[in-house]
This record gives C-alpha cells, sequence and structure tokens, in this order.
C-alpha cells in the first residue's frame, strides 16, 4: 500500500506525509519538474517522481504505478475516477473521499463547466482553504490508511 500525492499545487502535502509515516506507508509524491519535491525526500518513506510540465503528466505517472490498495491525493476530478476505475481510492485536500457512485456525475459537472467556460462564461472557483479544511483532511486520511492497511 502506498500513498500518492497529486503534488502539483497540493496545499496538504506535510499532512499528508505526516499521517502515512505515522501508519507507516510509503508516500510517492508525483510533479511537474517545476517543483521542488526534493525538499520532502529527505525523510524515510518519501520518494518523489518528477514529470515534464505537460498537461496530466504527473496523473499518468500516478496512473502507472497505482495498485488497488493505494490511496490518492488529488484535487483532479478526472484523476479521482482513473484511480477508482484501478480499484484505489481518492481524496481530495479538503477531506472528501471520491465514490465510485458519484463520480460520473462530477465529470459531467465538470465538464459542462468546462464548456461553460470556454463560450466566455464565469464559474465560481473553489471557496478559500481555511484549517478547518486541513484538519478534515488529516482526520479522513488517517481513517481512510487505517481502514486500507486493517483491510489489507
Amino acid at each position: 500500500m502506498k500513498l500518492f500525492v497529486d503534488a502539483d499545487a497540493c496545499p496538504v502535502t506535510r499532512e499528508a506525509i505526516s499521517a502515512a509515516r505515522a501508519q507507516g506507508v510509503t508516500v510517492v509524491l508525483a510533479g511537474n519538474e517545476s517543483q521542488n519535491l526534493t525538499r520532502y525526500t529527505e525523510r524515510a518513506g518519501v520518494e518523489a517522481v518528477q514529470v515534464g510540465v505537460g498537461p496530466d503528466a504527473a496523473d499518468f505517472a500516478i496512473i502507472g504505478r497505482l495498485s488497488p490498495e493505494d490511496i490518492v491525493v488529488t484535487n483532479d476530478t478526472g484523476l479521482a475516477a482513473m484511480v477508482l476505475g484501478r480499484g484505489a481510492r481518492a481524496i481530495s485536500p479538503r477531506g472528501r473521499v471520491f465514490s465510485p457512485y458519484t463520480i460520473d456525475a462530477e465529470l459531467a459537472v465538470r465538464h459542462a463547466e468546462q464548456q461553460h467556460r470556454r463560450a466566455g462564461g464565469r464559474t465560481r472557483g473553489p471557496a478559500p482553504f481555511e484549517p478547518e479544511d486541513r484538519e478534515h483532511f488529516r482526520e479522513t486520511l488517517i481513517r481512510l490508511l487505517r481502514e486500507s492497511r486493517q483491510s489489507g
């Protein structure tokens, strides 16, 4: 079992590493080459996968290494859908666990919003990231890690 972090602009990388290390789980950070991921690899149990700056490069690096018992931290609904399709679990930086029962609807909403923006429309961005979001993420990730360790 590993914890993968889609590290491009991830606000909870430190929390993810801390929670995984406390459970004895290896962390794999995937991010483009503009990210300084090596600052995290000095810690035991943390690996970095540097990818090019192309779109979705980190996503495909994660999917290529993923096993069904793994967990992925991502805010990308498309990556979450691929993770769920591989039988693994996905959690957002705000602590929302992606569900195979709702992912198709989430992808449809994402697509509709993209079309709206391409047509010149505006959509609301995400709410500001709050300390409560960070705490909810930490608590939910710890629960997921424990559940995965018990079932594995």
